[in-house]
């Protein structure tokens, strides 16, 4: 195989982006998150600002109309006013990440990677969960907020991750485990420990 793709969900405060980059740093492979937005943005010409509004998140009270209607997967053209659109913000990414997977090894964090390249052979989906109580910790030691808006940002972060999944893959359900190869529990193994537990799926899967 020339290259392979790990594509990683994970729950708000579970760890999973820690994971992502200590598995990079393991591979000796990049690995993606906000950094897609900066491709896009560069790719496309639009304000990266505009992908960050909508980043992994559907806008506003718009939530409950736009899950009533199909997202266009057509690509929109600069003329075009549909060019700075959601579904049009998020198809420039979907073309970034196919790409990606297309040319090199690599991690992406979130951005419905999983669902964008179900279709590929090379690649291997991750979701990372913990219990609330080891959610919250990490947030609060990390973000260095109290224990309620700790509990208020993986409420309203897990919500509008959920939300956004649904109406990209049309009705998907995020914390699906039929949607990924593993699901771990960083709590139970330890955020180390998951790292190498992905390493060894991946000598399984792929013959490393």
């Amino acid at each position: 195989m020339d290259n392979y793709v790990i594509t990683i969900a994970r729950g708000f405060g579970s760890g999973g982006k820690e994971i992502g980059t200590k598995l990079g740093e393991r591979l000796g492979i990049p690995c993606y998150e906000n950094q897609i937005l900066d491709m896009a943005s560069e790719q496309s010409g639009i304000g990266k600002h505009l992908f960050a509004e909508v980043d992994e998140k559907i806008k506003g009270k718009r939530i409950a109309r736009l899950l009533k209607i199909n997202p266009i997967e057509k690509l929109a053209k600069p003329s075009e006013k549909a060019f700075t659109s959601d579904n049009n913000l998020y198809n420039i990414q979907c073309e970034i990440i196919r790409e990606l997977a297309k040319t090199e090894s690599c991690i992406i964090i979130g951005k419905c990677a999983d669902y964008v390249l179900k279709d590929f052979k090379n690649v291997v989906s991750i979701y990372i969960e913990a219990p609330r109580k080891n959610c919250v910790e990490s947030i609060m030691r990390k973000l260095q907020v109290s224990e309620p808006e700790a509990h208020e940002l993986i409420s309203k972060t897990d919500k509008y991750r959920a939300d956004y999944y649904e109406y990209y893959t049309r009705g998907g359900y995020w914390t699906n485990p039929v949607n990924y190869d593993l699901t771990l529990n960083s709590a139970r193994v330890g955020r180390e420990k998951c790292v190498d537990v992905i390493v060894d799926y991946l000598k399984i899967r792929f013959d490393l």
